[in-house]
């Protein structure tokens, strides 16, 4: 999706870990095809300073400004709830179409069919790329994957924005480093950005979802191993169902839990608290028996709040708890579940 895209990332305000984590991945997966952010609150300073990545490109305060680093696109680098576009966000579409750059959305507005942009954007031969546009054709669920002879490796995870599609994308790319056949299969924008091909099936009607992960899973069965990004919790208010979907549509022969250990409650619901580990991998495994018998085999934290030392220490808490193994798959690499997933293959 990036490729020679020459991409100025909108973050305006909203530049973090967890508030911008479309932007923040593209940060640390394509940082070569970032040639500046537009952020007035962060102007002037390195992201490295704020989000950990992309060092050396520069934030700027206006979409002019911008046009000296010779940008061929903006992406919009937030996924908020909901997917809407923050209102005073149109200013700098309108300015970016009107300067000859492509758009890259990945929110639930689609932004080709806005009467606005729509309409603009054709005035000046600029084309918008709706990544959460689901493609046509997609069948309803009919629980074929169970019967694929690759593996396939699901990232479930106690809360949203928690690390599944990170984690799904250092496993699958530490197991080709080994030799094996795998493939990344994005289920969400910031995925399919990443990765040009998946479809995002938080955009999907819900009775379609699982046949959508059926439909890239037998598009890429001559793979041995396929790692299929997570969305959303089974404790979240808001996201369950497309994570249940999710997981009966993939029928995963196993799954990678992914978990913060300093969250204490689900994202925006304080009222719900996240139950401990050894009782959200029962509960996950339980889920899933009636239709495929899946377990985890592995657990990947979350610790970009915590020194070194306690995020070593978070670690052996959870390998002691689970007897799984564990690891941030960041901070000290994916080898540790990347020799799990190895195992069962």
């Amino acid at each position: 999706m990036l490729d020679n895209r020459r991409v100025l990332l909108l973050t305006d305000g909203h530049l973090g870990v967890f508030t911008s984590k479309s932007a923040a991945c593209i940060l640390r997966y394509r940082p070569r095809d970032v040639v500046a952010i537009l952020d007035r609150k962060y102007a002037g300073r390195d992201p490295a300073e704020i989000v950990g990545v992309g060092r050396g490109i520069p934030i700027v305060a206006s979409v002019a400004e911008a046009m000296a680093y010779q940008p061929r696109s903006l992406l919009i680098g937030i996924a908020p709830a909901g997917g809407g576009l923050p209102d005073d966000w149109r200013q700098f579409l309108r300015e970016a179409i009107e300067h000859g750059l492509d758009l890259i959305s990945g929110l639930h507005l689609m932004l080709a069919d806005d009467p606005e942009l729509g309409p603009l954007a054709l005035k000046h031969g600029v084309a918008i790329h709706d990544v959460r546009r689901p493609p046509d054709g997609i069948p309803l669920g009919a629980n074929l994957a169970r019967d694929l002879s690759c593996k396939r490796v699901l990232t479930v995870g106690s809360d949203c924005s928690i690390g599944k599609m990170v984690a799904a994308l250092e496993l699958a790319e530490a197991l080709m480093r080994r030799g094996r056949l795998a493939r990344f299969i994005a289920t969400g924008q910031t995925g399919i950005m990443l990765s040009g091909y998946g479809i995002a099936i938080d955009r999907v009607i819900s009775d379609f979802v699982s046949g959508a992960v059926e439909k890239m899973l037998l598009e890429n069965q001559h793979h041995e191993v396929l790692l299929i990004e997570g969305q959303g919790s089974l404790y979240h208010p808001s996201y369950s169902g497309v994570t249940l979907s999710l997981m009966h549509g993939s029928a995963p022969n196993a799954m990678v839990f992914c978990h913060q250990p300093t969250r204490r409650t689900i994202r925006h619901h304080d009222e719900v608290p996240i139950p401990p580990l050894p009782e959200m991998i029962d509960f996950h495994q339980r889920v899933m028996a009636p239709l495929f018998p899946s377990r985890v085999i592995g657990i990947a934290l979350n610790c970009v709040d915590l020194t070194d030392e306690d995020a070593r220490d978070a670690i052996a808490r959870a390998e002691d708890d689970t007897g799984l193994p564990a690891t941030d798959l960041i901070r000290f690499g994916p080898d540790k579940l990347a020799e799990a997933i190895e195992a069962i293959l």
